[in-house]
């Protein structure tokens, strides 16, 4: 196995580019090295695979689990959080996130987690195939390995300042493609640990899940404008390429939401449709069964937006029982 595609920025900000599965291939992990050890922005997904990368990227950078600090994990997703228990039983180390993306990790994977189930069901109401939710519930299953064992936290609050890397940092939340996303901020220089919360070319996830944040969208674009009032020279994505024009692609990601919407409204012209129909209006039926539970869970962010912005409104099919969405004069 190669050793994982290392680069190193200015002010010593290390990005390490840990595999993950087809289409993303990577997740960007950071290392804020200082005289007394290191600091690890989101590890990772944890695999065999990973495992062994971090132990060669450990070693090519002549440090041990000895000298790593802390982990800070932006958000609970399982390309983010995945590694961070692994780390702390190798290292014996604090991993730091938001209370908020915590209690998600433990909705999503906890020991009493219903949500497998729950959004295989969910998602049926909304016009999924049985075939295809029976397969969501058993892709969901797998993730289980990647988020284990579930790390002891230090919670992070938002406005709370951390020193990683001999800098200082703000924790800046945000919401929509997960609750309680960090990212953070170093305000002398300009430079943002952006997480999933701004990314460059592709646009972050906003999933409406059961239990979880009933306006994802809503929130994502609120995040979005207050995210733009940092000055950022320079951004440190989850995923893709460090990028410099973070208040350009800011005001890219909200014109696409805006038009997603505007399309969405008027396929629900002529007649109801369910989750499911728009979907497959809008990514036809040959997704795999990862792409098709974000194309759902997307497509139904965006229609609770249009029935929050009064655009839209929920009916129950009389013959089906399922959920469809209809235009609202």
């Amino acid at each position: 196995m190669n050793i994982p595609e290392i680069h190193v920025w200015d002010h010593g900000i290390i990005q390490v580019k840990i595999s993950m599965a087809y289409p993303l291939r990577w997740v960007n992990s950071y290392v804020l090295p200082s005289s007394a050890g290191i600091s690890i922005i989101d590890p990772g997904p944890r695999n065999r695979t990973t495992e062994e990368e971090w132990t060669k990227v450990l070693k090519h950078l002549d440090f041990g689990f000895h000298d790593v600090n802390e982990i800070f994990v932006t958000h609970h997703h399982p390309d983010h959080f995945g590694l961070a228990g692994w780390f702390q039983s190798q290292a014996d180390c604090h991993v730091y996130m938001s209370q908020r993306a915590f209690d998600e990790s433990q909705y999503m994977w906890g020991t009493h987690s219903n949500i497998n189930n729950q959004l295989m069901k969910w998602l049926g109401q909304h016009g999924l195939p049985e075939a295809l939710s029976v397969q969501i519930e058993q892709h969901l299953f797998g993730f289980l390995p990647q988020v284990t064992p579930i790390p002891d936290i230090t919670t992070v609050a938002d406005g709370s300042f951390l020193t990683m890397g001999s800098l200082s940092w703000l924790a800046i939340e945000s919401g929509g493609h997960a609750p309680g996303h960090l990212s953070l901020f170093q305000q002398e220089l300009g430079l943002m640990m952006c997480g999933d919360a701004v990314l460059p070319r592709i646009s972050p996830n906003i999933s409406l899940i059961p239990g979880s944040d009933p306006d994802p969208l809503f929130t994502f674009m609120n995040s979005l404008h207050h995210l733009n009032t940092y000055k950022v020279n320079q951004a440190f994505p989850g995923h893709r390429d460090v990028f410099i024009n973070y208040h350009e692609r800011l005001d890219e990601l909200l014109n696409h939401h805006e038009e997603r919407l505007e399309r969405i409204e008027k396929l629900l012209h002529p007649s109801p449709q369910t989750g499911y129909e728009i979907c497959e209006s809008l990514f036809g039926n040959r997704l795999s069964i990862h792409q098709m539970r974000f194309a759902m869970c997307e497509v139904l962010a965006h229609l609770q937006e249009l029935v929050r912005r009064g655009h839209a409104r929920i009916i129950l099919s009389s013959l089906d029982y399922r959920i469809k969405y209809t235009y609202e004069e």
